[in-house]
């Protein structure tokens, strides 16, 4: 019990805080506050047990939180793929080849990220079974309705955690309890934890809140129906891809055979996803402007659906992937510090159209590039010329060359916070997860796969004529993949789009085809071997 108190009283003042507006006052040592002060009410179970999850969503250090922090899973859905690398640029960046490997697919069963990201994963999953065993010990202490009402919550979190899982790992075994041992616990094929985890959120769904996750208040940073839906959304999409069982072969199961449930009775994977897209429209519209959802002060976004909360006075999490792509002038420059680190792949700029004279607006809004000024200043170098990035003279290797230090153009899609704390990485900017323009390209997408381009134009229309660019009268695999490029750069969902489309395991951008991944095998990240160790059944995925 002392190991459960000191993880969930841990994360306490934060979570009370973050989503419950409530003060913590109590500056006793956490750890010896006993069980039955820590679950003596309702709201002390919440707290305890629900709302002390959330804090598994940010993250401080590497690998945690499902965004914000390096060498976890936003890394590897975007630097494993065509639309960012993190050059080598002379004595920086190199860390034993970690990056370069990333970029070439070039990893084995060692990759750190990959290791880094599961155990968080695993992690946070154990805390909501555990959760879910203290709910059910202290039910004397709740209604029917608080009991049902935070099992829910607590089952719906759990599936957030799972949903990458299943994205990132494919073939593992499924916790619907809080167990200590995995003897007894079978590894699940990817299609039968595909199905598993689809069935539980669309059950959840239920209970949950038709609320915004996003705007402060009760149901701030929480997984509300929207944020349920969402996901269900994502995963009909991706039901051709995650209920393929041998994904290292030359066929995949069709999505117009794939079955899923829902309200209207069970719909193949393109019509669920444009269903659950239905859905989301009516709760949920575009912003008038693009950079607003990912402005300072986002909170009031109708867009957003789901995000991390950020407040540099209250809460511990991070945001380093500005920090982490600005030349040290530039940071210098903001009164913060940076590494010159991540920028756009040259097909990335290609796709934006940097080397013409109308680029797609969303380029301005993603990147900076060509001569830097800040606050109407140009930024300069240490030998007094102006800082200029230059997008189409990135290579993965840059030690030596004229433009090691200013290859690559550099984020910007998050406005800078000139009052972000520890050198910049504590911001206000809340961390955008999901968003509505999202949900208008993923319905495009799925009645494009139906054969209905035309109301698939609609919706990819949609989102272009936001960003004040023509609409365009014909669609082809191509331009959903561009136009998902130019509207979600720098929010972590390449990789699964270039999976989808079987592009991910191919040649692209200054990458070759790794040798042996003809395959596919590198669909999936290969399986903590300590998961491996605990139960003599389970087995490594495919090629590793």
């Amino acid at each position: 019990m002392k190991h459960i108190r000191n993880i969930l009283s841990t994360a306490l003042c934060i979570a009370a805080a973050a989503l419950l507006n409530i003060s913590c006052l109590d500056e006793r040592p956490h750890d010896r506050i006993d069980e039955e002060e820590l679950f003596s009410s309702a709201e002390q179970i919440y707290l305890n047990t629900v709302a002390a999850l959330y804090v598994q969503v940010g993250g401080s250090s590497m690998g945690q939180g499902l965004q914000g922090t390096e060498r976890g899973i936003y890394d590897l859905n975007t630097l494993t793929t065509d639309e960012a690398m993190l050059p080598t640029r002379g004595g920086d960046w190199y860390d034993g080849g970690l990056w370069q490997s990333m970029y070439l697919h070039t990893w084995d069963g060692g990759l750190s990220p990959a290791g880094d990201a599961f155990n968080y994963l695993f992690r946070s999953i154990v805390l909501c079974n555990q959760s879910l065993d203290m709910i059910e010990k202290h039910k004397a202490k709740l209604t029917d309705d608080q009991y049902d009402s935070y099992c829910n919550e607590v089952k719906a979190l759990r599936c957030l955690f799972y949903f990458y899982v299943l994205d990132l790992y494919g073939r593992v075994p499924f916790l619907d309890h809080y167990v200590t041992d995995l003897n007894g616990i079978p590894q699940l094929e990817r299609s039968q934890l595909f199905y598993r985890l689809y069935d539980d959120i669309y059950d959840c769904l239920t209970l949950l809140k038709q609320e915004r996750s996003n705007t402060p208040g009760q149901y701030y940073g929480r997984v509300t129906r929207d944020v349920a839906i969402f996901l269900l959304a994502k995963m009909a999409l991706n039901a051709e891809v995650w209920t393929d069982d041998v994904w290292t072969d030359d066929s995949r199961p069709d999505g117009s055979t794939i079955m899923l449930k829902t309200p209207g009775g069970e719909k193949n994977a393109w019509e669920t996803c444009s269903y659950w897209c239905n859905e989301l429209s009516n709760t949920n519209s575009l912003e008038s402007s693009y950079s607003y959802n990912f402005s300072v002060h986002n909170e009031s976004s109708k867009e957003n659906i789901f995000t991390i909360p950020m407040d540099k006075m209250r809460y511990s999490n991070v945001f380093r992937y500005l920090h982490r792509s600005y030349h040290y002038a530039h940071g210098a420059a903001l009164g913060m510090a940076s590494e010159n680190g991540t920028c756009a792949t040259r097909s990335t700029a290609l796709t934006f159209g940097c080397d013409t004279e109308k680029p797609d607006r969303r380029w301005y809004d993603n990147f900076y590039s060509g001569q830097v000024w800040e606050n109407d200043k140009a930024v300069l170098l240490d030998d007094g010329t102006p800082l200029c990035y230059e997008p189409l003279e990135v290579a993965l290797d840059l030690s030596g060359t004229k433009h090691e230090r200013t290859a690559g153009a550099r984020m910007r899609k998050y406005e800078n916070d000139p009052t972000a704390l520890s050198d910049g990485l504590l911001i206000d900017n809340d961390i955008v997860l999901f968003r509505f323009a999202d949900v208008l390209l993923m319905q495009a997408e799925a009645l494009w796969r139906m054969g209905n381009d035309a109301y698939a134009l609609t919706c990819i229309n949609r989102v272009r004529t936001r960003s004040h660019m023509d609409p365009i009268g014909t669609i082809d695999a191509q331009t959903i993949l561009d136009e998902r490029l130019k509207e979600l750069m720098w929010e972590g969902w390449r990789r699964q789009d270039l999976i989808r489309f079987d592009r991910y395991h191919k040649a692209y951008d200054q990458r070759p085809q790794a040798p042996g991944e003809a395959d596919r095998h590198t669909l999936v990240f290969p399986i903590q071997g300590r998961i491996l160790k605990m139960n003599d059944t389970y087995t490594q995925n495919p090629g590793y």
